[in-house]
């Protein structure tokens, strides 16, 4: 179950031409809604339910939902670097006034470990400059490879750099194959006003269907 043994690259990615001058490590970026081939899913334990002897305390959310954290329709977990790339496209979301409860995954690797024990879909930027074994950024598979958060997972988002080639969101690939849950959606860099409406839209629809 742990995210580091599966490194092979995300299957089926596209070059893009539009992108040809970007850093090597996306944070967050602009639409493409191309459907792609996802990685085999790997058999993982505990995926449907909580391990039985869990005892964790649960985080508390960064932004709650409106009317309550019990009122909330679902949540969001995102991890952003230094660079709060990520941090901002989510603050731009307003996903609270949606009733959806938002988690920060800690920056620091010493943090104390976040715990989350209600349904959420996990958004990420994809790390490793094209190279998909680096894809998932640390603090997120120690988020994920704890039983008791990974149980709670029902989606991914990922984010990327279309310069990584068939390396782009490849964060998303790993996750929602080794997680196996649906990868919803992939967006480049710092994303557009039109990814930041489907992405709230989505998660609403999501949670609601």
């Amino acid at each position: 179950g742990d995210l580091s043994a599966l490194t092979g690259a995300a299957a089926g990615g596209r070059r893009h031409g539009a992108a040809a001058a970007r850093r090597d490590d996306a944070d967050d970026g602009a639409v493409t809604t191309s459907t792609r081939r996802r990685s085999a899913p790997v058999a993982l334990r505990g995926m449907s339910e909580t391990p039985e002897h869990d005892d964790a305390t649960p985080g508390t959310p960064e932004t709650a939902a409106a009317g309550g954290r019990a009122k909330a329709i679902g949540a969001l977990v995102y991890f952003s670097s230094a660079s709060e790339n990520t941090s901002r496209f989510v603050a731009g979301l307003k996903l609270g006034e949606a009733g959806i409860n938002v988690y920060r995954i800690p920056l620091k690797p010493n943090a104390a470990m976040l715990n989350v024990r209600e349904p959420y879909v996990i958004m990420v930027p994809t790390y490793g400059g094209g190279d998909a074994r680096k894809a998932v950024p640390p603090q997120v598979k120690r988020f994920l490879n704890h039983a008791g958060n990974r149980a709670w997972i029902r989606g991914v988002i990922a984010s990327g750099n279309t310069n990584f080639g068939s390396a782009y969101g490849a964060a998303g690939d790993i996750i929602a194959a080794k997680c196996r849950v649906p990868y919803l959606y992939r967006f480049e860099l710092m994303g557009t006003r039109e990814d930041s409406r489907k992405v709230r839209d989505g998660l609403v629809r999501f949670f609601t269907r």
